[in-house]
């Protein structure tokens, strides 16, 4: 029985020296594939690493695009309101028009139809509780500028200039529209039928119309047409809940409408079927100019 265990005790120990053996024996023999494991792990590694920073590099310039742009627009915007100004109000067929607008403002008061509008809609209200609070917030000045800062915003962030034009565009025909409307208000400074001051015209309307017109201009009769319905009803709210005379909406819609074509008209670009009208200029051996068409697909 001693024999057997000390021969056991022998047998565990020459095993335990054998695989110290091995284990020592093993950095020993295969340094070179050690070191090569060690090369690729680092180089593997530095690899990882240096894949972020070159995406932070190329990520951090994106946040500041809508700044640098808005610098850009602000620098030219004085001269281009005074520009659209100019052709809003003194080119002969939309002074024609605002001329008759108000002229039509004042018969309507003379007259007293304002007044017999205003019974009707007393005596007749359509409007109450969740419709007449969201056309008045959809018809308001501030959420007009609000959605036209958003949607420059996102397209200069998405690098889109021509949706950032668009949006700068509506921009600047809202800020013709309100500063002509609150002129005219402070000019004419009459009460409203529910007796709050500064009734004519109604800014509402005139801004609603400016934003429809725009988009009527960019995007054609698909989306014209709609926002025309939007901003009729808007102008249908400001008589039916007594904050506006008829009178102030006829002229309201037409303000807005003459600015919004012009100043969108001035600045789209022409197209023809869909195709944009680019100038060509011929590269072979006579020289020859004219115009082509371009479009993306």
């Amino acid at each position: 029985m001693r024999v057997c265990r000390s021969n056991g005790l022998w047998i565990r120990l020459f095993c335990a020296g054998l695989v110290l053996a091995a284990g020592c024996a093993s950095p020993a023999t295969k340094p070179s594939e050690q070191n090569a494991q060690v090369e690729v792990e680092s180089e593997s590694s530095q690899q990882e690493s240096a894949e972020p920073i070159t995406d932070q590099k190329d990520s951090k310039p994106k946040k500041h695009l809508w700044y640098e742009a808005a610098k850009e627009d602000l620098r030219k915007w004085p001269k281009r309101l005074i520009d659209d100004s100019k052709e809003s109000f003194l080119r002969p067929d939309n002074a024609t028009a605002l001329l008759l607008a108000g002229g039509a403002s004042i018969i309507m008061h003379n007259t007293h139809a304002d007044t017999n509008i205003e019974r009707h809609f007393d005596k007749h209200p359509s409007l109450h509780g969740f419709e007449d609070e969201s056309l008045n917030v959809l018809g308001h000045p501030a959420t007009h500028f609000g959605a036209s800062a958003l949607w420059y915003f996102l397209s200069t962030q998405n690098e889109d200039d021509l949706n950032r034009q668009r949006a700068w565009t509506l921009r600047t025909a809202l800020t013709l529209t309100w500063v002509a409307t609150t002129g005219l208000k402070l000019a004419r400074n009459n009460e409203t039928p529910n007796g709050k001051d500064y009734a004519w015209p109604s800014g509402h309307t005139s801004s609603s119309f400016t934003v429809a017109s725009v988009l009527d201009e960019f995007y054609g009769p698909k989306v014209g047409i709609p926002a025309y319905v939007a901003a009729s009803a808007v102008a249908y709210r400001m008589m039916d809940t007594g904050d506006h005379w008829a009178s102030d909406v006829v002229f309201g819609a037409t303000l807005g409408w003459v600015v919004g074509h012009t100043v969108a008209g001035r600045h789209k670009e022409l197209e023809i079927a869909g195709f944009n009208v680019v100038p060509y200029v011929g590269n072979t051996e006579e020289s020859k100019v004219g115009v082509g068409l371009l479009k993306q697909f």
